[in-house]
């Protein structure tokens, strides 16, 4: 294959190779199934899965796998061979239907919050229909959803689409209400752009904090850092660009919409976004962007660094959320539009987001915590973790005078009546882009921008998703009973911005003046994991997922506990690998090199008293301090790791880490950061921020 249009999608049993494999009326049934959701004949599965079979085969497959994304963050897969023995002692290549619709994985070694025992080890994946079959490394994957033998959901595939299902249900209410009988499905949509870092491998394989925790947990600042502002959209040097190269066409023979790639702002950094498609869609495929990521970046002896803060000091990486809710008739619903009816709906289902955002923004903040996150979250280089929305001075000036019912002054001045008047027409980019908004509207989507660069975008948007179905449902409510629609409609959307304008702002997030307002605003500043993830199971909460079905309350306590847990170990690793690397090499290692100084001072002093010795002196002395606090700080770390082996509470043992663990962490490398600025190179026993950093030529 020769042109990108050959390769894009070359490997997914996608709808095109449906119809020319399938007869017209498999096609036909399998299409009805994938577009409503509804179950599928055994007899149909036996068709499909015999041809999928066939053309997978075609393609050199041996294998196929229910590829599915449990709650570890990343996804799994069990290898199965189309061989069965027949009769002659010979083997033929065989799928069947039920194989394709259900597998049967051991279950037990997931984590499961408490849902099952260990001892149970059955647990169901069951086909995703709405997702195609793809090949990856020689293998068919099947995307499935993860279930235990009770039913609950295991993975974050399940609630993801009842979340889907949920904000369909309640936008086709508010739709059907605005005259609207083309429509028949309501989807989101999402974006989601991939921030990360490349390093040579020859220095990742001696770091041993890169290997076993993903980021650095020592490193003193590079002469050279990202103040030049030299690095973000410049020249993309030769090594990098054969990976984004291999990358890209790797990603569109599975169908992944490749777009934009580009340096990001901090040296070694990069990005990658594609374009928008549907959520579940846009889920699978950043799980298979972030996987291939890593895989082909060490075909070019590159290591690729997807954790959200790999160096202190430099920009972190995100991973930006455009989020849009779109009919199957091709309207986004988040578009001002032209017409009076088109500008009342987007202001209606604006509303719906605006009121969501806040009063569920524990939730959206939550979405996004985990240890790597709480390292970026609030610096100057992301957004604070205080929930906020960006909308641009004109929107903001149109429901300002909706809210006052006061003339405005747009294209034409209008007064501001919904359903009675035209929206003034304003340009797609109205404003300028706000870096600093963790929620910014971008023109006809949301760019949730609090994400961190390793997070399934799952979490963030079953949020999302549930979050707006609640508000467009009570929408819905209101309006369906109404005898007058059109003041009805106007009185919901002005109570609406005046009841959760609050959660508006327009100016700078990373000012320090915006934490003191938001307060006042009575705005959540949920600063750490431990802070944000126990409001899950707020009573709020918990009716807003179960209302819906999208989580059991069993479900939310599971994944409650699975998330901080999750926090505890990764924060454990590090500890331990920080212990390890200063007590067993840095430690010796700048013993070794005070050694050498000192004998270099007594070598000069056999010399003569008039031999000056004052580098080697005061270098030895300040080296042995420092030495002496790194060791005694190393034994406080290790105490409070003590100590937290013995909290048997998963919730104070979060606590523990965030207070005590965390601060002794900090002030470890501290000294083991100033050791280093002052060893010699050769003497130091892990490569630099400056070869890391700078290490690709």
């Amino acid at each position: 294959m020769s042109t990108v249009t050959e390769k894009f999608g070359s490997m997914v049993f996608d709808e095109s190779v449906m119809k020319e494999r399938l007869p017209k009326e498999t096609f036909r049934q399998l299409q009805r199934t994938m577009k409503d959701g509804r179950s599928l004949d055994i007899n149909i599965a036996n068709v499909v899965a015999n041809a999928m079979k066939d053309w997978a085969i075609e393609k050199g497959v041996t294998h196929y796998t229910h590829w599915f994304q449990p709650m570890t963050g990343r996804t799994a897969e069990k290898h199965d061979s189309f061989i069965s023995p027949d009769q002659d002692g010979k083997v033929i290549m065989e799928f069947s239907g039920k194989e394709l619709v259900q597998g049967e994985p051991d279950a037990s070694s997931f984590p499961s919050g408490g849902l099952r025992a260990t001892f149970e080890a059955r647990g169901y994946t069951a086909w995703d229909p709405t997702a195609y079959a793809f090949i990856k490394n020689g293998v068919l994957c099947i995307p499935t959803a993860f279930c235990s033998y009770s039913g609950h959901a295991l993975d974050k595939k399940t609630p993801l689409l009842r979340s889907m299902q949920a904000i369909n249900r309640q936008a086709m209410r508010v739709i059907r209400l605005f005259g609207n009988e083309d429509v028949t499905s309501v989807k989101t949509t999402v974006g989601p752009e991939q921030e990360y870092f490349l390093v040579d491998k020859k220095f990742y394989e001696k770091r041993k904090d890169l290997i076993y925790t993903g980021r650095t947990l020592f490193g003193a600042p590079a002469p050279k850092g990202q103040e030049l502002e030299d690095h973000y959209f410049g020249t993309i040097k030769s090594r990098v660009q054969a990976y984004m190269k291999e990358l890209n066409e790797e990603l569109w023979k599975l169908g992944i919409l490749a777009k934009t790639e580009h340096n990001e702002v901090a040296p070694a950094q990069h990005e990658l976004a594609p374009i928008f498609t549907t959520t579940n869609i846009a889920t699978d495929h950043n799980q298979l962007t972030m996987e291939l990521m890593q895989r082909i970046a060490k075909k070019h002896d590159l290591v690729c660094l997807l954790h959200e803060k790999p160096f202190e000091g430099i920009n972190g990486s995100g991973k930006h959320n455009n989020w849009s809710i779109s009919t199957d008739t091709g309207m986004n619903l988040l578009e001002p539009g032209d017409t009076p009816s088109e500008n009342a709906q987007f202001l209606l289902f604006l509303c719906a987001v605006i009121k969501a955002v806040d009063e569920y923004q524990d939730l959206l903040r939550l979405s996004a915590a985990s240890a790597g996150n709480d390292h970026r979250l609030g610096a100057n280089e992301a957004p604070p973790a205080i929930i906020s929305m960006f909308l641009g001075s004109e929107l903001t000036d149109v429901l300002n005078a909706i809210e006052k019912e006061e003339s405005y002054d747009g294209r034409e001045k209008e007064l501001m009546r919904v359903g009675v008047h035209v929206l003034p027409k304003f340009p797609k980019d109205a404003t300028d882009r706000n870096r600093t908004s963790p929620f910014a509207f971008t023109g006809n989507k949301f760019e949730f921008r609090m994400l961190g660069s390793s997070e399934s975008i799952s979490g963030p948007n079953i949020i999302l998703n549930t979050a707006v179905a609640e508000e467009l449902k009570e929408f819905a409510d209101i309006l369906e009973g109404a005898d007058d629609f059109d003041l009805t409609l106007h009185d919901l959307i002005r109570k609406t911005i005046r009841d959760h304008k609050r959660i508006i702002f327009n100016g700078n997030g990373y000012d320090d003046a915006w934490i003191k307002e938001a307060e006042k605003r009575g705005l959540l500043n949920l600063r750490t994991t431990p802070d944000a993830l126990p409001r899950f199971l707020d009573e709020k909460n918990i009716r807003l997922f179960t209302s819906h079905k999208v989580f059991s309350k069993e479900e939310m306590e599971a994944r409650y506990e699975i998330l901080m847990e999750n926090y505890v170990k990764v924060l454990h690793i590090e500890a331990l690998t920080m212990a390890d690397m200063a007590e067993k090499d840095i430690l010796p290692a700048v013993s070794v090199y005070c050694h050498s100084m000192t004998d270099a001072v007594l070598a000069k002093q056999s010399l003569g008293a008039d031999i000056d010795c004052s580098y080697e002196y005061t270098s030895v002395k300040k080296l042995s301090s420092l030495t002496a606090s790194a060791y005694m700080k190393l034994e406080s770390l290790k105490t409070v790791l003590e100590e937290a082996e013995g909290i048997s509470d998963f919730e104070k043992e979060a606590f523990h880490y965030r207070d005590f663990v965390i601060p002794a962490m900090e002030k470890l490398r501290t000294d083991i950061d100033a050791l280093e600025s002052m060893t010699a190179s050769s003497a130091w026993p892990f490569p630099s921020y400056g070869e890391l950093l700078f290490g690709i030529l």
